[in-house]
């Protein structure tokens, strides 16, 4: 069964962000906004955005090693300036610096992916380079003989080797809640604001050594996920280090994403009534498409909810497409399924499908399992 139209409360909040945009961009231009106005950007969070949902894990940072693998494909075959839709913390940010699109979205059910998003956002506006930010976001000193030509992994480990201080953490953190909600006028709820210092003591609590973690096991519980240096210092399959703080110059592609206030992280579920179709409405307003959507696994918890992934396929249909437009998808092994070619994949591999393929065998009845989305990823 195809979705409804939405109610007329959720079209009207959702003209109302396209009207919000700065001033030289109307509902009929064919180009996406260069910036965003605060009240624009707020107002794009505020209406779009779904109910909170759950998951199992507190996702401060992704547990995928792989994700700079497809990089050179994408770079190669997808235009700069369009846009990109991805779901998740930090990994998005590899992406963005290495795609250049004039606009992203992430889009994660739990309200605190988009609260950690606001404090990435808040310590990279304010951070002069790569090594500030990483002060900022571990809350210990800055190392001497840091410069914008030091290597990543000089960065992460000067910083492995500094002791994390409570009172870099309380001023940081005051200052990042500052930024989001007297400069900018964000406006952030009391759980909001509770939710920044809980994302934050993380970091402060992890610094460099800060993984993955589920339910009842902080920052790893031993499991054997990758750390937050560990992928800021991977590379991609040429073994070219990718991640936005590879380089001075990828720091500040993104920062200047940042405070054009052009990465709007949303809560929505993907397979949700508003989040995703409220951004196919506003990318047809302005005449353009989806170059990259990253879905990291979450079609695979889709698949193991009932109908929820065809429910995900249709809110897909309403986002405008071209024949470049490309997911980007994290495949989990775990001994659940084979590859395409029979054998048996990593933990996780980073794979690429067309949407529009994916879409046309959905409307023709050939997706109807995990697998048949597996088969067409390469």
């Amino acid at each position: 069964m195809r979705y409804r139209s939405l109610p007329l409360r959720y079209v009207l909040a959702a003209a109302m962000a396209v009207l919000a945009v700065a001033p030289a961009c109307s509902v009929a231009a064919k180009t996406l906004p260069a910036r965003l106005t605060d009240e624009a950007f707020w107002q794009l969070v505020s209406s779009f955005s779904e109910p909170n949902g759950y998951f199992r894990s507190d996702n401060f940072l992704s547990n995928e090693n792989a994700f700079q693998q497809v990089v050179p494909t994408l770079q190669e075959t997808l235009p700069q300036g369009g846009t990109y839709i991805g779901v998740g913390p930090e990994q998005n940010f590899t992406y963005l610096v290495a795609l250049r699109p004039k606009l992203a979205f992430i889009v994660d059910i739990r309200r605190q992916n988009m609260v950690e998003h606001l404090l990435y956002k808040a310590f990279i506006e304010l951070s002069a380079d790569r090594a500030e930010f990483l002060s900022r976001l571990f809350a210990r000193p800055r190392p001497a003989d840091l410069s914008e030509r030091t290597s990543v992994t000089t960065l992460i480990d000067a910083y492995t080797r500094e002791a994390p201080s409570e009172d870099l953490f309380k001023q940081n953190l005051a200052a990042a809640r500052d930024h989001l909600m007297k400069r900018h006028k964000f406006g952030l709820t009391p759980d909001d604001v509770r939710g920044l210092e809980y994302v934050y003591r993380a970091f402060f609590s992890g610094g460099p050594e800060l993984s993955y973690s589920f339910a009842g096991f902080p920052y790893g519980g031993g499991f054997r996920f990758p750390t937050y240096g560990t992928l800021m210092t991977e590379s991609d399959s040429r073994g070219r280090q990718r991640s936005f703080l590879a380089t001075e110059e990828n720091f500040k592609v993104l920062s200047e994403m940042e405070r054009n206030n052009t990465i709007v992280p949303l809560t929505g579920d993907f397979a949700g009534p508003r989040a995703l179709r409220s951004i196919g409405s506003f990318l047809r307003s302005h005449g353009a498409t989806v170059t990259a959507f990253y879905t990291s696994n979450v079609e695979q918890y889709l698949f193991q909810q009932g109908d929820a992934w065809r429910r995900f396929f249709e809110n897909v249909e309403t986002l405008p497409v071209d024949a470049n437009s490309t997911f980007i998808r994290s495949i989990s092994n775990r001994g659940s399924f084979q590859l395409q070619n029979g054998g048996w994949g990593l933990r996780a591999q980073t794979r690429l499908c067309s949407i529009g393929t994916l879409l046309r065998a959905f409307d023709r009845g050939s997706i109807t399992a995990y697998n048949d989305v597996i088969a067409m990823s390469h």
